[in-house]
């Protein structure tokens, strides 16, 4: 079976495997007080160009944004975000289960706008009886999104300064941040989004690490006493170099850019066969996350080789799936599934 389900389907990249059994003898304080940790952040900071940032590593994308979330909120405060927000959608209700709110926003390819935090902002608080409703606090976007697009920089600029002017921290989820930032379709660095968001995260796990995400808040008014809620919440690794030396090996040389660029040019070869194929897209996704419409019956065809996820049923004969394709996508798999695409009946 080839798997194109997701992008963490695979282990790690080699030269971490390496440099974990190169260290593997060494002693460290623990908790993320090692060297190695204080090094990737230090690399972290010169690549976003925010030599003040606050950063720490924590092991999962849930376990990150339910630990941020619950560290900025009020008791009486939610979170906006799109409906198709993977905290909304994905996470068995995490960020409720800490006693926050999920306020949904409608979104048809997974992002929102600077218009629509304000309108939820001045709905709240134009209702008579606003403190009897639960209060927007931050906003939440991923980029890439659920559906495989992507900020461009005036959106998100516009996002930043209207959640700025209103006060509520802006969180960008970059649990795909690599497959974002190495699109052709994207016209935002590692210098914008640390400068447009008040925390984000580099995601490592989707992205060559064997765990791993490293949160960067750039708001100094959010980073008093995140280590106690990242202990509370369970994310404080005894081991925390394990985190850091992951880090530090894809970030120190490039190697980030240059796997999650090389999962992005697999998604597009996906993407122009697809299309060449004359099978439509449910959204325009220049990541590594593609979604073809093809019929139902093909699909069962491509199901005895090759696994994908059910997006959604288009009509009775059709559906939308996920090919997903990651940092250590084969050339052969690819060549595989379009050879196969030619013999579909």
């Amino acid at each position: 079976m080839i798997r194109f389900n997701c992008d963490y389907l695979e282990g790690a990249h080699p030269r971490i495997l390496e440099k974990l059994t190169e260290t593997n003898f060494v002693q460290t304080p623990g908790y993320g007080e090692d060297e190695y940790c204080d090094r990737a952040r230090e690399v972290i900071k010169e690549k976003c160009g925010v030599p003040n940032a606050y950063v720490q590593f924590l092991v999962g994308g849930t376990q990150t944004n339910m630990t941020v979330i619950a560290s900025i909120l009020k008791p009486y405060q939610g979170v906006l975000c799109a409906n198709t927000g993977h905290i909304n959608v994905h996470e068995t209700g995490a960020i409720e289960a800490t006693g926050h709110k999920v306020l949904a926003l409608p979104s048809e390819n997974g992002k929102i706008t600077a218009a629509q935090v304000q309108e939820a902002y001045d709905t709240h608080w134009a209702d008579a009886s606003h403190e009897h409703i639960v209060q927007p606090g931050m906003v939440y976007i991923s980029h890439p999104t659920e559906n495989g697009t992507l900020y461009t920089k005036e959106e998100l600029t516009a996002l930043y300064e209207t959640c700025s002017k209103l006060g509520l921290p802006l969180f960008l989820d970059g649990a795909r941040l690599g497959y974002g930032l190495m699109s052709k379709g994207t016209d935002l660095t590692w210098k914008d989004i640390a400068a447009y968001t008040d925390v984000f995260y580099i995601g490592g796990t989707k992205v060559g690490a064997l765990f791993g995400e490293a949160v960067v808040i750039t708001d100094p008014a959010l980073t008093k006493d995140f280590r106690y809620m990242i202990k509370q919440r369970g994310g404080m690794l005894a081991k925390g170099r394990l985190l850091g030396i992951q880090f530090l090996t894809l970030l120190e040389d490039g190697l980030y850019e240059e796997i999650a660029g090389k999962a992005v040019e697999q998604a597009m070869r996906l993407k122009n066969t697809f299309l060449e194929k004359g099978y439509p897209l449910l959204y325009d996704s220049y990541t590594n996350q593609q979604f073809p419409i093809l019929p139902n019956s093909q699909l069962k065809q491509l199901e005895e080789k090759y696994s994908f996820e059910l997006w959604t049923a288009m009509d009775e004969e059709y559906s939308a799936v996920r090919f997903c394709t990651s940092w250590a996508t084969k050339d052969e798999d690819i060549e595989a599934l379009i050879s196969d695409l030619d013999n579909l009946e």
